[in-house]
């Protein structure tokens, strides 16, 4: 008996221990795989991830974690790259009602682009884009975790159409009323068309004031520092940053409120007026007030050289509906317009503005990543074009993991959701793409995707192929039918 007892002390402990227990049980495992720590710039080779519903719940030493897990799915991360999801933290939908499925055909382009979480900017079907957000997190429509602003705020009668318009701060009050308890909105987008500018300050505090996200264009007559007291939350596109930077700013906006100048002449005088010290002081106060930058920089450039760049041959027109690409002949007729000088002038515009992202990056402003693609903007590829962006950024002076963080980490810092998304790591989001290439090295390598990982479920080359070829054959066929005689 005591023999007995004698073993039975010695092998239970040992049937006890890790080497013998039962292994947890997950969803997927991605085994032997280089992890990207984005947050520190850093490899960390021979993982294993191990996602059990739409979590992350393990990540480790491979031999650790495949001890310890076993799982329904084995995906060979061998040779390849993990990266957090991508953000594109600045797209459209819109055209009208007539254009609803051309716009839901672009949805899976993100997706096979490795974008799993876009941020709309509003457009002209704002009804249609929460609908689309409620599907899509039900799971009743396939596409990217989508956020939107549902209709921006406005003036009365201006250019764009699906607005809300405000001429006064009761009707302010009313806007945004509507888009945070009516339609729950995840942030407000805010625009200076034609929306007075002591409303578009006001509209900035009432936000603020009531704890919701704003993003804007900022009105010619404030200068960007009064809009950044008031509490914007996004700055979006380069140009309104890169005015911040100007010595006099506050004389030129003031002129331009008094009918002193026109829209050409405050340009040319902000123009003329940048100066790095000024810049820099602005823009380490963006850093300090939390203020984050969506440059949209490549859907500028390709605007300034519409007139010697020839896309007819792109690659991605096969993926924009006939109705789509008719709305980029506004663009490209407003750019066919102009005189020389004019093309000179916007030519040296965007080949300026663009200096200051590593300005940015020094001041410590978080930069997000984004296209700006959609309706009216000419050929600018929904999906793909995150990917010209994010390389844009480096030929313009910032690191490969300056431009990687813009696209994983930068979107979900500003909705206050960096425990969630942006990370490899148990309890982050079980968003993922899987690289053949270091995005470190590269940023190019973004583009070399082998599988995607959404909300959990694994779509491997072959699918994403798919989801790609499925919208090439509905604009395929949306072109034949409006090819026939009418």
């Amino acid at each position: 008996m005591k023999r007995l007892l004698a073993i039975l002390a010695f092998v239970l402990p040992v049937l006890a221990s890790p080497a013998f227990a039962t292994p947890q049980r997950g969803d997927i495992i991605i085994r032997h795989v280089t992890v990207i720590d984005v947050e520190r710039a850093q490899t960390v080779a021979g993982q294993a991830v191990v996602l059990k519903g739409g979590d992350i719940v393990a990540v480790g030493v491979d031999a650790s974690v495949a001890r310890d897990w076993s799982a329904k799915q084995t995906v060979e991360g061998e040779g390849r790259y993990l990266i957090p999801g991508l953000w594109d933290m600045h797209v459209h939908f819109g055209g009208g009602p007539d254009l609803i499925e051309e716009n839901k055909a672009l949805l899976p382009l993100y997706v096979a682009n490795g974008i799993t979480t876009i941020r709309d900017c509003s457009g002209d079907l704002a009804d249609q884009v929460l609908a689309w957000r409620s599907e899509i997190a039900a799971g009743r429509l396939f596409g990217p975790r989508l956020l939107t602003s549902g209709a921006k705020i406005e003036g009365i009668a201006p250019v764009w159409k699906g607005t809300i318009e405000v001429g006064s701060e009761a009707d302010v009050d009313a806007a945004l009323a509507r888009l945070s308890e009516r339609d729950k909105v995840d942030f407000v987008k805010i625009t200076d068309n034609t929306l007075k500018p002591e409303l578009f300050l006001y509209a900035l505090r009432q936000a603020k004031a009531l704890g919701i996200r704003t993003s804007g264009h900022i009105p010619m007559a404030l200068t960007v520092d009064q809009a950044v007291d008031a509490g914007i939350s996004s700055i979006e596109h380069l140009d309104y940053a890169y005015n911040a930077g100007a010595k006099g700013e506050a004389a030129i906006a003031a002129d331009f409120a008094t009918g002193r100048i026109d829209r050409a002449e405050a340009n040319r005088r902000l123009d003329a007026g940048f100066d790095r010290e000024t810049a820099m002081a602005a823009y380490r106060r963006f850093a300090a007030k939390g203020v984050s930058v969506t440059p949209t920089l490549n859907g500028s450039r390709i605007l300034a050289y519409l007139d010697r760049d020839d896309h007819s041959k792109d690659a991605g027109l096969a993926y924009i509906g006939p109705k789509l690409r008719k709305t980029y002949d506004w663009r490209i007729e407003r750019a066919a317009k102009a005189d020389a000088a004019a093309i000179a002038a916007r030519h040296k515009q965007i080949e300026d503005i663009a200096t200051i992202l590593p300005m940015l990056a020094e001041a410590g402003v978080p930069i997000m990543a984004g296209t700006d693609a959609g309706f009216l903007n000419s050929f600018n590829y929904p999906g793909f074009g995150l990917h010209d962006e994010i390389e844009l950024f480096t030929a313009k002076g910032l690191t490969p993991a300056q431009a990687l963080t813009s696209a994983t980490r930068a979107g979900p810092a500003w909705f206050g959701w960096l425990d969630r998304y942006g990370a490899i790591k148990p309890g982050m989001a079980a968003d993922l793409v899987l690289l053949t290439k270091n995005p470190l090295e590269d940023i190019a390598a973004t583009r070399a995707i082998d599988a995607v990982v959404m909300r959990g479920a694994v779509y491997d080359r072959a699918a994403l192929d798919k989801m790609l070829a499925g919208t090439r054959a509905k604009v395929a066929a949306w072109n034949a039918e409006a090819a026939k005689p009418q």
